[in-house]
């Protein structure tokens, strides 16, 4: 017997699932599973890193979705109650489905404290291509089965929850899968089966054996599922941290709470551990053959495929039908006539005084550029490059100040012949291939320069709405990025939950754990050795003034009154914490935006971004350009404006 596990939640559910897709895929080679779904609350933006978790495993990746259904989405209460529906891609068309939903899901007008669709919008994108199934606690198929379920699923007998189940429970209940049904079609909808929290969650037996009923009355067919957020049992004591700081709480509130009999919010995850990914043996003792064989039925019908690919790099419209390669040599050209006299400067700052050193030294800048439009075209990129000079123009035709160059984009001549950066690389020996070295790419893998663009901020709009202009508005976005727990923040995290110590002696041991770009480098080598931890490289490199809470001893176990905090700190580190707008990405892509990826809602701006991170988006092969806003321009063009106002602009 085979065993799928359908309904998995990984850390991009935010501050309730814990596990990373690593760790899913780990959990899936241990109990030797075929693969596993990704259905997070809400969004798909864990895809990439999923399917390459699960690949790196050589296990199936099946991608879905736990949408949040509104019954009238035009109504905007306080606080609204919303179900659930798990909806998962069959296929690659499927994928771009789940893509247009959630988009979907994220327009204003129906965004409400969480993303929402109802049943008529999520039946747009229902073609054959979507498989979904209904009946765990919080959804539509169970819900309808008692005259009021949050009190039903707060009940502490079995018999309690009975008895607040509908009088015409069977017929409202084989009304509503059969319009699931209808909406999805015949053979693409599944009525779920939950027990594997039966012992704690009492309200889920009489669901189960009311909609096993259905199942055996209407055909249509029953599968088992998990409700997993996270990989483990044991992960339990960890995932109630994240819920912890959710709920604005502590784990000794929590204990009180529940002493008293009191109930709130997600009090089913402190109740019990059993919110894991499941063995086939755990499965068979509470499920039928029947229900357990359904969850490969369900994953033999869903196709593996790969978001990810090459950089599909948006084409720029060349003037008078010339290639990209023609106009950027064509443009280089031109910003050789501009430089060759600071060009001439800078050789002979550097000495080359004679015919022959002149000669050479002018050769070097003649081959520079050949070698730099080689490894560029060869690698697709003159696009890029024409994309990136035509922002930056653009910006200085507006009068605006940009930057001169930042990091390793100023060892390339072309972006200083094209006037992108002001900095010449063969006077100060600066090399091309720590901008972009060519042998990094493969036969499947082409990888992107980087230029960081510099503007000023209260000019930075005008460029990004430029450049929305330029080449589309439903193909540009600014990008999401996800704030992780890490290092400090994530110790004071635990300490807090946990009521470890006051204040004042949580910022005496946390000031002893650096920032994460102050040690970047040995996070990186620590990386090739295993898994980063800025706690841990504190525990090495300030042992002294960390050993009075923790110390390592001689075979590298944590010791010490605050230990096991530490250990639960460094287990929680890199988990996602929150979602927001970075602070300069953006993609532009050859095609509509939300076809390639979820467009989003931030609650913050309220503007719409592009639903994954730009790592993600560039492994999908979408294009990541960072407009950055520097405040020190904006004074430099301030002071500019008040010295030719004071000379009348003669200067």
């Amino acid at each position: 017997m085979r065993f799928f596990p359908l309904h998995v939640h990984s850390h991009y559910s935010l501050l309730d699932g814990l596990s990373k897709p690593k760790d899913i895929a780990k959990r899936c080679e241990e109990l030797g599973l075929e693969g596993s779904a990704l259905t997070d609350h809400g969004n798909v933006g864990g895809a990439v890193s999923f399917i390459n978790a699960m690949k790196s495993k050589e296990k199936k990746a099946i991608l879905g979705c736990e949408f949040y259904l509104s019954k009238d989405i035009s109504e905007k209460p306080p606080r609204e109650k919303l179900t659930h529906l798990v909806v998962l891609a069959k296929n690659e068309i499927g994928w771009k489905r789940l893509l247009q939903a959630t988009s979907e899901s994220n327009k204003p007008e129906n965004f409400h404290y969480k993303p929402r669709l109802d049943l008529e919008r999520l039946s747009n994108f229902a073609d054959g291509n979507l498989i979904a199934f209904s009946g765990h606690a919080g959804s539509d198929l169970a819900n309808i089965i008692f005259s009021d379920p949050y009190q039903a699923y707060n009940c502490s007998t079995y018999e309690e929850a009975k008895s607040l189940v509908r009088d015409n429970w069977y017929e409202l209940s084989c009304s509503l899968a059969a319009k699931y049904q209808n909406i999805f079609g015949e053979e693409n909808f599944f009525i779920e089966i939950q027990l594997i929290d039966q012992n704690s969650f009492p309200a889920a037996k009489v669901v189960a054996e009311a909609l096993r009923y259905v199942s055996k009355k209407t055909g249509i067919p029953p599968v088992a599922t998990p409700d997993a957020h996270y990989a483990r049992r044991e992960d339990a004591y960890d995932q109630r941290v994240l819920l912890c700081n959710k709920l604005e709480t502590t784990l000794q509130d929590v204990d009180n709470k529940m002493r008293g009999d009191k109930d709130f919010a997600l009090s089913i995850f402190f109740k019990s551990s059993n919110y894991h990914i499941p063995s086939l043996e755990e499965m068979k003792e509470i499920h039928t053959d029947e229900e357990i064989n359904n969850t490969c039925v369900i994953a033999d019908m869903c196709e593996e495929y790969d978001i990810t690919g090459k950089p599909r790099l948006p084409k720029f419209p060349c003037p008078d039908g010339m290639t990209s390669e023609d106009y950027l040599t064509s443009l280089c050209r031109d910003g050789w006539k501009k430089r060759e006299e600071q060009i001439e400067d800078s050789i002979k700052r550097c000495g080359y005084i004679t015919e022959e050193q002149h000669k050479k030294r002018k050769k070097e800048y003649g081959d520079r550029f050949k070698k730099e439009l080689e490894v560029l075209t060869g690698a697709d990129l003159n696009d890029y490059f024409l994309i990136v000079h035509d922002i930056i123009n653009a910006a200085r035709d507006r009068g605006e100040i940009v930057g001169a160059g930042r990091g390793s984009a100023a060892g390339s001549l072309v972006l200083y012949l094209l006037g992108v950066t002001d900095v010449d690389p063969i006077e100060y020996d600066l090399y091309f291939e720590r901008f972009y070295n060519a042998g990094r790419n493969t036969k499947d893998r082409v990888s992107l320069p980087d230029v960081d663009m510099d503007f000023e901020i209260q000019k930075r709009d005008d460029t990004i709405q430029y450049i929305k202009d330029r080449f589309g508005s439903d193909r540009v976005a600014q990008i999401l990025t996800y704030t992780r727990m890490q290092g400090r923040s994530v110790l004071k995290d635990v300490l807090r939950v946990h009521s470890a110590c006051g204040f004042e002696e949580m910022n005496r041991i946390t000031k002893w754990i650096p920032d994460e770009a102050e040690i970047s480098d040995q996070l990186e080598e620590m990386r090739e050795d295993g898994e980063a931890s800025i706690i841990r490289w504190a525990l090495e490199n300030n042992s002294k003034e960390l050993e009075h809470w923790c110390y390592k001893d001689a075979n590298g176990k944590l010791q010490g009154s605050m230990a096991k905090r530490f250990e639960q700190a460094i287990r929680l580190e890199g988990t996602n914490r929150s979602q927001s707008k970075h602070a300069a990405g953006i993609v532009i892509a050859q095609e509509p935006l939300n076809e390639i990826c979820p467009i989003l809602y931030d609650k913050r701006t309220g503007q719409n971004i592009a639903g994954m991170e730009m790592n993600d988006l560039e492994a999908m092969g979408h294009v990541k350009f960072d407009i950055l806003g520097i405040a020190l321009l904006d004074k430099v063009h301030g002071v500019q404006n008040m010295i030719l106002e004071k000379y009348n602009g003669n200067l």
